[in-house]
């Protein structure tokens, strides 16, 4: 055997000419975002953005990145299982059963909070009040004996000196007598409260306030689906008084008229009870009172000690308790809307209702 035998063969060369390769193609410039399961992948499936309808536990989730910046979300694909149970496919009705339990119960929450706030917000609600209680004592100390020298001394005392007695009156006489005197009284109650405060002008806002705007036209209505009511407690109040040895109140001089049906009497007794005397009484007692007794107690016992003010003052056993609710009522409407115009409306509708009533 030759020493060249042993040598190793020389190696292949490639030829000088140049080999061209194809252009890549599209889909090699840029990295595919779909990838086909083959080989042992055949069970899995690759997504970008990882969505599943279905629970957690069953979710079997990793991360893969292959190299070219792109991360994946890899999911064990059990759609084709035909164990799979239609409530571990999103279950929709459970869900949307849930949904709404939790709707109902995030307004029923809600409602329960504002009521709450509204409550609080008017058990708290104040007016600024410049005067203290010496004040609010005098002039209600002051009110009260005008209102019975004006009704028993004073004009009586006029009339006997310009020739007239009520006992002798005719009943539009008596009516016209009635007239003078609420307005008397009235005219009175406002000059005490216009000496009494005049320290104290200019008056904070929301005193003696009446206002055509704002919505307390809702409330007067909301306030006149309660005369029923209030009528009822008028039978029940005449029923536990007729029960009583309490002295019972004679035929007034107002239904002495109507039974007559003199229609001047009456138009002069209308104005009287549906004029007069709710926007006097309205001034007093939710116009001054009521504001004023805000600076020692709650808005609701202010309300309710006023309406026994204003129940007492009418001096009628008969009617304490209608009188009681229906000043209640009458302060709740003012000091919703802060305005004297409701309440006296609501007084006025009031009084005319018992009236009309009074006709049939």
């Amino acid at each position: 055997m030759s020493s060249t035998s042993c040598l190793a063969p020389p190696p292949l060369r490639l030829p000088c000419g140049r080999v061209r390769l194809p252009p890549p193609s599209a889909a090699a410039e840029r990295p595919s975002l779909r990838f086909k399961p083959g080989g042992a992948a055949h069970t899995k499936g690759w997504r970008l953005v990882h969505i599943s309808c279905f629970r957690q536990e069953q979710d079997v989730s990793t991360t893969s990145d292959d190299g070219t910046g792109f991360k994946y979300n890899e999911q064990a694909e059990i759609s084709g299982d035909p164990d799979l149970k239609e409530e571990d496919c999103g279950s929709p009705n459970r869900d949307d059963q849930n949904y709404v339990k939790g709707d109902w119960f995030v307004r029923t929450h809600k409602i329960k909070e504002n009521l709450r706030e509204t409550i609080s917000r008017f058990w708290n609600e104040r007016w600024a009040v410049p005067w203290t209680g010496q004040t609010i004592t005098q002039v209600m100390f002051l009110w009260i004996a005008t209102f019975w020298l004006v009704g028993s001394w004073i004009v009586p005392f006029l009339a006997h000196a310009a020739g007239f007695s009520k006992e002798t009156l005719t009943h539009r006489g008596q009516a016209l007598y009635s007239l003078v005197t609420d307005i008397t009284e009235g005219l009175a109650g406002i000059a005490i409260l216009h000496q009494c405060l005049g320290r104290f002008r200019p008056l904070p806002p929301g005193w003696f306030e009446f206002k055509l705007k704002g919505k307390w036209h809702w409330d007067v209505a909301l306030g006149c689906l309660l005369f029923p009511l209030v009528n009822l407690l008028s039978h029940i109040n005449i029923s536990l008084v007729h029960m009583s040895s309490g002295p019972v109140a004679g035929v007034s001089s107002v239904e002495q008229s109507i039974v007559a049906r003199d229609p001047v009497a009456m138009a002069l007794y209308a104005v009287v009870v549906t004029v007069c005397a709710p926007i006097w009484e309205e001034i007093v007692f939710r116009g001054f009172l009521l504001p004023s007794l805000t600076r020692y107690m709650p808005l609701p016992w202010s309300i309710l000690l006023s309406a026994v003010a204003f129940a007492l003052a009418h001096f009628n056993v008969q009617r304490v308790l209608p009188l009681i609710f229906l000043g209640v009522v009458m302060g709740g409407v003012f000091a919703r809307s802060r305005n004297l115009l409701a309440s006296t409306v609501l007084h006025s509708l009031w009084n005319g209702f018992v009236f009309l009533d009074l006709m049939k």
